[in-house]
């Protein structure tokens, strides 16, 4: 693989060796104590190449285009707005701003002041601000404006813990409550030089709000050192420097570095954002055509709305490499997708916790509906209930094992931020848990089960609902489905599918029987969802995944 000078400079931080095959095999982390992406990055390829592309913004009116020389100058402008605001080294900022322009360069900012930033969802509520401002210690906020309510909330919450936050900002939109500034008006009143903050590597600069299957969300930090193990990441998206990416998720959620920030600078490529507001297929994909995306990644569920479409009415032929994460793949999309736009859909997993872990890696021939392999940094293996690493073709949890290296693992979270039992439970015995099911074919490609809580046990049988849902997505009638285990006086559980019709089929008894047959003749007939249900919609996370365990939740109340 080649780079040019720019993409070249990221070798005084990773050292990175490919096999005899050219595909991606070592990689190890030499950043120095003090690094800082913001300086050492994009600060420095700013002054090699100042006007080298970097952003490019559209909502489908307007567009911006910003290069590494703007990038480096306005992330100044925005750390000088923010020690104007009192905000200083070790403060912790929220950032909710949606797919905003303004999101790149307030956490490049941050970065450069020394301050933690907090990327949130704009789809919070006063309770979810009253929680995060008391349990994160949070001092400030970039909001949305074009979601007022969120300012509203905020305002709120304030009221709610006693609190006054040192900064309330205002980007993209009107301020209309008192106590708010406009970050776009003050920005551009700011010097274009900042004097460098010292910091260490590990010094925390991102904290992430994750959410689980119970309890309340957990703070998963991360140090400055973290972003050159994207480089990973950006492996397997397949970056070159004159690649023009874009990466669907919204900037609150961790995904969002993986596929808006660190991995795409440190190529020196480009980050397209399309700024929308409900997802439309048709719109994602004549932005994909109207400029040119090269390289892109979205979640499964947005696949298989794309497969709904006519391809051939859109001009894809600039789409050279196309990847996915976030849930298991259906094999299912990946032959259609394929078969409309002769692009294969690279599958990734990863958690908030680390960076990309398994992937099908450019140079590889990928296997319909596995997640890949192990990648370098990492090692990963599957363990049974008590901890004992599984055979071939048997169900394990995915666990990842210390490296030995002092931090533990690069590109793996230093801990949770106060919380010393989790920090305690994190690498217990030397593992860490990732809470997913999995098993390995003979070629070393690992497949997706389930949740561990997802897993259906049966009548002595354990059903992963990944393998039920991916054969009922082959099945012309099925748009989406969700398959969770339901309360039964005999089985203890049975097998049962909740699904969304394709358009031109009605829900009906004798097509209910007819997706039972369809399991019972494509996989072990065990398997089969003994109860079928049609909705309308399935319940997900603001993030997309299918919430099986509301499904279940409901089913078991009534």
């Amino acid at each position: 693989m080649r780079f040019n000078t720019i993409a070249e400079y990221h070798e005084n931080f990773v050292d990175v060796g490919f096999d005899r095959r050219g595909v991606f095999s070592s990689m190890k982390i030499t950043a120095p104590d003090n690094f800082n992406f913001a300086y050492d990055i994009i600060d420095k390829f700013a002054e090699m190449e100042p006007n080298r592309p970097a952003l490019v913004w559209t909502n489908g009116a307007d567009e911006r285009r910003f290069t590494y020389g703007d990038l480096s100058r306005l992330s100044n402008q925005a750390a000088n707005l923010f020690a104007a605001e009192g905000i200083k080294k070790g403060d912790k900022v929220m950032l909710v701003l949606k797919r905003h322009y303004q999101f790149w360069f307030a956490l490049l900012g941050l970065m450069k002041l020394g301050a933690v930033a907090i990327p949130a969802t704009h789809l919070l509520t006063e309770k979810d601000f009253s929680y995060r401002f008391k349990n994160a210690e949070v001092v400030g906020i970039v909001a949305t404006g074009a979601n007022p309510e969120v300012a509203e909330y905020v305002d709120l919450a304030e009221k709610e813990l006693g609190v006054s936050l040192k900064a309330k900002l205002i980007a993209n939109g009107e301020v209309k409550q008192a106590g708010w500034k406009n970050f776009d008006e003050l920005i551009d009143s700011q010097p274009d030089t900042f004097q460098r903050v010292e910091n260490t590597a590990d010094d925390m600069v991102l904290l992430y709000f994750t959410s689980g299957t119970t309890g309340y969300p957990k703070m998963v930090t991360h140090g400055h050192r973290y972003s050159l193990s994207h480089l990973q990441s950006g492996m397997w998206q397949n970056l070159q420097p004159d690649s023009l990416h874009l990466t669907i998720a919204d900037t609150g959620w961790a995904k969002a570095v993986w596929g808006k920030f660190f991995p795409q600078f440190l190529f020196g490529a480009q980050v397209f954002v399309y700024d929308f507001e409900r997802f439309v297929a048709e719109d994602i994909l004549r932005v994909i055509e109207k400029f040119k995306v090269t390289s892109f990644c979205a979640p499964p569920t947005m696949y298989r709305f794309f497969i709904q479409e006519d391809l051939s009415k859109y001009d894809l032929s600039a789409l050279k490499y196309t990847t996915t994460a976030g849930e298991a793949l259906n094999p299912e999309v990946f032959e259609k997708w394929k078969k409309q736009t002769g692009k294969m859909i690279m599958e990734g997993f990863g958690q908030t916790e680390t960076v990309i872990m398994l992937a099908n890696l450019p140079g590889t021939t990928p296997k319909p509906g596995s997640l890949g392999k192990p990648l370098p940094l990492y090692n990963i293996d599957l363990v049974d209930a008590d901890g004992n690493s599984v055979k071939d073709g048997e169900n394990g949890e995915i666990i990842m094992r210390e490296t030995g290296n002092g931090r533990k693992s690069d590109g793996f979270t230093p801990g949770y931020y106060k919380n010393s039992e989790m920090d305690d439970k994190l690498w217990e015995g030397g593992v860490f848990h990732t809470g997913d099911v999995a098993w390995r074919d003979e070629d070393g490609f690992y497949w997706y089960v389930g949740r561990n809580d997802d897993v259906i046990k049966s009548s002595g049988y354990r059903i992963g609902p990944f393998e039920v849902e991916s054969v009922l997505m082959t099945h012309p009638a099925v748009l989406e489905c969700a398959v969770t285990g339901a309360d039964d006086p005999v089985r203890g559980k049975v097998v049962k599918a909740t699904i969304i019709l394709t358009k031109g089929y009605a829900p009906s008894p004798e097509l209910a029987k007819e997706l039972q047959a369809h399991v019972k003749k494509n996989t072990a007939p065990y398997k089969y969802p003994r109860i079928v249900q049609f909705v309308d919609e399935l319940p997900k996370t603001i993030s997309g995944k299918i919430k099986r365990a509301e499904i279940r939740e409901r089913d078991n109340s009534n």
